[in-house]
């Protein structure tokens, strides 16, 4: 079998940007399988869902948003720590950066450490990379719950459990039910479980779930504009994650080596989910941290670029 070529350095590819209005002052901005954003609207400001992962990045949001409103960007929500989600804040002049205090101490451990490996693992996402002026700060953290009004409007920022990484936030706009779930959730697009928790997330979902949104933007995908897609979104999801899991526990538990796992995890996986977007490149990342949560290990392992090649070489090569 020929090697495959490192992660998404060989996604070049540009990806068409959507920007959907999916309820009353709400956006999805979606780029095929690319990092999501979102857009809430209220009286008097606005806040971003996610800062993409550059300035430059970033800007192209920015002038979406200046086509629809001229109140100002007032709060930007991080939904967890990654780079391609947080990177591109810089650009949003003056806002509050929002994020939660789990998140705030995943930046500080091991932000470095993911700026770097991401940067190498997918060039085309962090074009104008030179723009990046370092890691992104929040400005304004919570434990579990903060509830931020853009003039009457309500957006409740909610920690529902760990599951992509420890630290992820979900916004739900109350008046009208759609929630922004970042990577808790995907929409025919792989799951990244690199920095994941697998025994907790199925969980998570089913606290998302029983919520009931009427629409909801995922962190990757198309938007979801109705609640049977958000249903569907978040079952997908789940049989992603328990399908990966459920394999590489039994390799675990049957003494298989690490390769080993990765090999029997096709088995199950391929034939359900090689189509979605992000799919081989996940895939090494995710076997490699189910593996060591099914031996025990319940923090995930920090990524650095060395690490990455390793793996990769093992795994993929």
């Amino acid at each position: 079998m020929v090697g495959k070529g490192f992660a998404s350095t060989e996604d070049l590819g540009e990806k068409k940007v959507s920007f959907d209005q999916i309820g009353p002052g709400l956006y999805a901005y979606t780029a095929e399988g690319d990092p999501n954003s979102g857009v809430i609207v209220g009286d008097d400001s606005v806040m971003v869902i996610d800062a993409q992962a550059t300035p430059a990045m970033a800007s192209e949001l920015i002038a979406r948003v200046a086509k629809i409103t001229d109140k100002p960007i007032k709060y930007v929500l991080l939904t967890h720590y990654h780079a391609v989600r947080v990177l591109g804040a810089s650009a949003f002049k003056g806002a509050e950066i929002l994020a939660s205090d789990t998140t705030r101490g995943l930046i500080a451990e091991r932000g470095k450490q993911d700026m770097d490996s991401e940067i190498g693992r997918f060039p085309r996402l962090f074009r104008a990379v030179e723009s990046i002026p370092g890691l992104t700060w929040p400005s304004l953290t919570f434990p579990d719950q903060i509830s931020v009004w853009l003039g009457r409007r309500e957006v409740r920022i909610m920690h529902i459990g760990r599951g992509h990484t420890a630290g992820d936030v979900i916004a739900a706009v109350p008046d009208c039910g759609v929630v922004f779930s970042g990577d808790l959730v995907e929409y025919k697009s792989a799951c990244y479980c690199g920095d994941a928790h697998f025994t907790d997330w199925p969980s998570t979902l089913d606290n998302l779930a029983e919520m009931q949104p009427t629409a909801l933007v995922p962190g990757r995908g198309a938007a979801l504009t109705t609640a049977e897609q958000v249903k569907e979104g978040i079952e997908l999801t789940t049989d992603f994650l328990s399908t990966l899991y459920g394999s590489v526990k039994e390799s675990v538990a049957k003494g298989r080596s690490l390769k080993d796992a990765f090999d029997f995890v096709r088995l199950a996986m391929d034939p359900k989910f090689k189509s979605y977007a992000i799919y081989e490149h996940c895939l090494p990342f995710n076997v490699s941290r189910a593996y060591d949560e099914a031996r025990g290990i319940e923090w995930p392992v920090i990524w650095t670029e060395e690490r990455d090649r390793e793996m990769w070489a093992a795994l993929q090569g």
